[in-house]
């Protein structure tokens, strides 16, 4: 994509999932619903608002059923729950949610110890979890955890994740994900990356799932788009982390990819204005600043100087 093309990026917001699920800080369901209904109102379309995992591991989430009970959003919201095996995926079709996202590991060892499995079972796993969601009339995605880097192996061959998203995309998701888990891609890895799978797996969309653990997810996300991914995950305030992967760090933030998208003429449908208010909204109810930079700068150009 060059600057003088126009074109349009999805952003699904995964603050209430992804960002919150590291903070020891726990939040109520009051709290999270009031973060989801923000987003929302800030622009968001496709929202992460749950995961369906134990309470023990992950305790943020111990109230997903509430929160997804406590919503009132438009029939045009696609809300997601996240799953890691067929018992998260049972209790999340109880629920109203909208659509599932199953997860498979690209490593063995991140694998056994995020979800008790191995690389290749975590494919199967997800899989079969694409196929019951169809089943039940209910869309299913997937993601493709650690697919640029593993905490605890290092590199990830490129052909392995080509090879597990070509199985993936047999089963028939809305789309397929990739996650710098532990933010370790650059770009040109995620550009090769992301240019492959989409090849490999079309017409099915590519989305792209970043960590700024590096300082190298916004430069990361560009590639994704230059690339041709159809959709970018972001969190309000860049917060968030993977419990499970050592010195994990926030997401890329929404507010800081807008202003970066909407400087180089990609439309996301996002307010920009919402966005830092709802940035600033959180670090308040988290008693902290948010990692982000945009809500501290400001967007330029300053308007009151205008």
């Amino acid at each position: 994509m060059t600057m003088s093309e126009t074109r349009s990026v999805e952003i699904v917001d995964v603050s209430a999932r992804d960002g919150l699920q590291n903070e020891k800080q726990i939040f109520s369901t009051a709290q999270k619903i009031a973060l989801i209904n923000r987003a929302v109102a800030a622009g968001a379309r496709r929202i992460e608002i749950a995961s369906f995992v134990r309470a023990d591991r992950v305790p943020q989430m111990a109230d997903a059923e509430a929160v997804i009970a406590g919503l009132s959003l438009p029939d045009d919201i696609v809300t997601i729950g996240l799953v890691m095996n067929k018992k998260g995926a049972l209790r999340a079709l109880e629920t109203d949610i909208r659509q599932i996202g199953a997860v498979c590991v690209a490593s063995d060892t991140f694998a056994e110890r995020n979800q008790g499995q191995t690389c290749e079972q975590s494919v199967d796993i997800a899989i079969d979890i694409v196929r019951l969601c169809t089943s039940m009339g209910r869309p299913a995605q997937v993601t493709i955890a650690a697919a640029f880097g593993c905490p605890f192996e290092g590199e990830v061959p490129a052909e392995r994740v080509l090879a597990m998203a070509t199985r993936l995309a047999e089963a028939g998701p809305v789309e397929i994900a990739l996650a710098d888990t532990i933010g370790v891609g650059v770009p040109a890895q995620v550009h090769a990356l992301v240019e492959r799978v989409k090849a490999a797996v079309a017409p099915l969309p590519i989305r792209v799932h970043l960590h700024n653990t590096r300082n190298t997810g916004y430069a990361n996300a560009w590639a994704a788009v230059q690339a041709g991914a159809a959709t970018l995950d972001a969190a309000i305030g860049g917060i968030g982390g993977c419990p499970f992967a050592p010195n994990a760090t926030g997401n890329i933030s929404v507010e800081d990819l807008l202003y970066m998208l909407d400087r180089s003429g990609v439309a996301t449908g996002y307010d920009l204005d919402k966005s830092i208010e709802t940035a600033l909204w959180l670090g308040a109810e988290m008693n902290r600043p948010v990692p982000a930079l945009l809500s501290r700068a400001g967007p330029f150009p300053n308007r009151l100087q205008l």
